[in-house]
């Protein structure tokens, strides 16, 4: 995207909190899981191996960039049934489509994307995200679009995230901006959820799949509860560094082979149910 396991994978970092004088310690752990997205729904048969590897799954409740159909329509309860845990997505519209009406626009497209989510059998308070396709800062027209879109959504039951780039993009020799502190720095305290791509070798490890993944802070951008590290097919522009990714471009999980086509996009989470229900 972004224009163009039976054992999930965990990573455990400890803190240690020490009383002066007490010498009571306490450990928390902080974990993070693996997970795929792709714009074609990867078939019922592979469902099985791909969950060796992945704890969850994306899943769009429209036609994703690029697609005229929705191939993930009606698969919900195939998913679940085999582990997966959601990530729940909407495909929003590019800035050329929003020159008029754009908080209009944003409030319908919110309220069908809680429809959606609804009727393919997503409970109340399930978080969906807004799948924003273009990057550095957002225009007026988007803005509107984008916060009409989160305060239909966090009207109508369910919860709002954006899918957003977190990729510093230059707009002069002295000024760099980043879509997700872009959006979050013009939110109004509005409750969003952030997933973020970076696709760069470094931060991003390419095209791997680790016993422990990497944090989704260390997207560089902190607040991410959600990381897209690695895309399919690798964009040469910005993961020109990664030399991880199959001779065809594209990056492919453990146990499948590129013949299949069957290639993802890989994100690592806080979560092993990224959108799971959770009320406000």
């Amino acid at each position: 995207m972004l224009l163009n396991s039976e054992k999930p994978h965990i990573i455990v970092k400890l803190f240690i909190l020490c009383s002066v004088g007490l010498a009571v310690c306490r450990a928390s752990a902080q974990q993070s899981y693996l997970g795929f997205d792709r714009n074609r729904y990867p078939g019922d048969q592979n469902l099985k191996v791909l969950r060796q590897t992945f704890a969850y799954a994306g899943f769009w409740l429209n036609n994703p960039p690029g697609e005229n159909t929705n191939s993930w329509q009606g698969k919900r309860q195939a998913i679940e049934s085999a582990g997966f845990g959601f990530l729940v997505l909407f495909n929003g519209r590019l800035d050329k489509q929003l020159r008029h009406n754009s908080a209009a626009l944003g409030k319908a497209d919110g309220q069908a994307a809680v429809t959606s989510a609804h009727r393919e059998g997503f409970p109340a308070y399930t978080i969906i995200f807004l799948d924003i396709e273009e990057g550095g800062r957002m225009l007026p027209e988007q803005k509107a679009y984008i916060y009409a879109w989160v305060d239909a959504v966090n009207r109508s039951g369910s919860r709002a995230g954006v899918y957003c780039s977190g990729i510093p993009a230059r707009e002069d020799k002295n000024t760099t901006i980043v879509s997700a502190d872009d959006i979050r720095n013009n939110a109004q305290g509005r409750q969003i959820v952030y997933w973020v791509t970076n696709d760069v070798c470094s931060p991003s490890p390419g095209c791997t799949f680790p016993g422990q993944p990497p944090r989704p802070a260390d997207s560089k951008i902190d607040f991410a509860d959600v990381w897209q590290f690695a895309q399919s097919p690798r964009r040469p522009d910005f993961a020109a560094k990664c030399h991880n990714y199959n001779r065809d471009g594209n990056c492919y999980p453990p146990g499948v082979s590129p013949s299949s086509h069957l290639f993802m996009d890989v994100n690592t989470a806080t979560s092993a149910d990224p959108s799971a229900a959770r009320a406000h």
